[in-house]
């Protein structure tokens, strides 16, 4: 009979006194209460630990959240940063080309014998102070002349033979190109050779 006790307790049932045994009734509700009490303690510690689950998951996923939020912000605010600047940089290259042209006729004109080294020293120092003032903004001159041509950095704006030289080798910089905050703002105008040999394969 006492097996059988043992059996209904851990089925989940309420203990019966053994037949025939004299019980204090109030002492059968005590222990009635005390196993469904149990019961109780069990269940919400279950519930608690599913809630404590459920509330970690969500923490984890406010976390994540704010870290990617965190990271855009970063993006938007360097890319602002490389933008603010854009603007100035794209009306000075007009100027800084004009510069390079100036340069070009004066040096010509000084190996023909003219005086102009004075005026090529004054270009050349104004010059510098716009690269100077670009280099601060994080700005990058594209000058790939003997370079090989590169469409994602280069337009090619005309071609010219010449045997010797791989094939699409830049011959001449038309006009440079200028990059800012990691990005091309302005491709280079070039010139490509063409009729000579392949280049190598890259490895």
């Amino acid at each position: 009979m006492a097996q059988r006790n043992g059996d209904h307790a851990r089925a989940g049932r309420r203990p019966e006194p053994a037949r025939g045994s004299d019980v204090d009734p109030e002492l059968a509700d005590d222990l009635e209460a005390q196993f469904e009490g149990g019961q109780g303690v069990g269940e919400e510690l279950v519930a608690a630990r599913e809630e404590a689950a459920r509330n970690l998951a969500t923490a984890q996923r406010w976390q994540a959240d704010f870290e990617n939020y965190r990271k855009r912000q970063e993006r938007d605010v360097a890319e602002l940063r490389a933008r603010a600047g854009e603007r100035i940089v794209v009306e000075l290259l007009p100027v800084l080309d004009d510069l390079d042209r100036v340069l070009d006729h004066a040096i010509q004109s000084s190996e023909r014998g003219l005086e102009l080294e004075q005026l090529i020293k004054g270009v050349e120092m104004v010059r510098a102070r716009i690269l100077t003032v670009f280099g601060k903004e994080g700005v990058e001159v594209v000058d790939p002349f003997g370079q090989p041509f590169d469409p994602h950095m280069h337009q090619a704006v005309g071609t010219r033979e010449d045997p010797e030289l791989p094939e699409h080798t830049v011959l001449e910089v038309y006009q440079k190109g200028y990059g800012l905050g990691g990005r091309l703002i302005r491709p280079a105008m070039v010139v490509v050779s063409s009729g000579g040999p392949l280049p190598a394969p890259e490895e």
